[in-house]
């Protein structure tokens, strides 16, 4: 006996061009905060490089600090697309740990002048305290798994353990934002690879002091 999922309604002309008008309102500002940054942009700007009248942003964006939480969310779906898309991310915990690491390096150093631009408003509009911590749960997942299957060390905390790999993540990319792009292409990747390298060697296998 066959089972058929609900159909799923189409959508509709209205929607399709709210969609639309959105999601060029989203591109413009990218593109304005690459060129000028983001104090420098102002919503006026945004609303005449996307063509629309001034209050249609507000339909979307309430806020011109709302499109770093877009930005945010997009990367995060990007970073879980990466992964799930990688035969490595099925393999074991120090695996999937190099991948994530590696996955964020590469999406950073592809838009390296955006992430640049929206890593300052990021951290001026405090979105670093404000936002919930998606990597710090998505490294204490890999470090849970690794230490339930043994591949990591008896007695690790996997939300402490999340936590410290994300400020090693940030602490990377703020160092790696300042350098300019005269670096070396796959800089940041690289170090990100030697961080997480250094700190695994440390805790494989080893008792966690109490």
């Amino acid at each position: 006996m066959e089972s058929h999922a609900p159909a799923v309604p189409p959508v509709g002309r209205r929607e399709r061009n709210k969609q639309r008008v959105k999601e060029r309102l989203y591109t413009a500002a990218l593109e304005l905060f690459r060129e000028r940054g983001y104090d420098q942009t102002s919503i006026d700007d945004i609303a005449e490089r996307a063509d629309v009248a001034r209050g249609t942003f507000f339909n979307y964006f309430p806020r011109k600090e709302d499109l770093i939480g877009s930005w945010s969310e997009r990367r995060r779906a990007k970073l879980i697309t990466q992964l799930a898309e990688t035969k490595s991310y099925g393999s074991g915990a120090i695996t999937q740990l190099r991948q994530c690491m590696f996955a964020l390096g590469r999406i950073n150093e592809q838009e390296r002048e955006l992430t640049v631009a929206m890593l300052t408003a990021w951290v001026k509009a405090g979105r670093p305290i404000q936002e919930e911590p998606y990597m710090a749960d998505i490294f204490a997942g890999i470090i849970r798994a690794g230490c339930q299957s043994g591949e990591l060390a008896d007695g690790l905390s996997p939300d402490l353990m999340g936590g410290m790999l994300r400020d090693l993540y940030l602490g990377s990319l703020y160092r790696w934002s300042r350098k300019g792009p005269e670096q070396e292409p796959g800089a940041l990747s690289a170090e990100l690879l030697t961080i997480i390298d250094h700190l695994l060697a440390g805790v494989g296998k080893q008792p966690v002091r109490s």
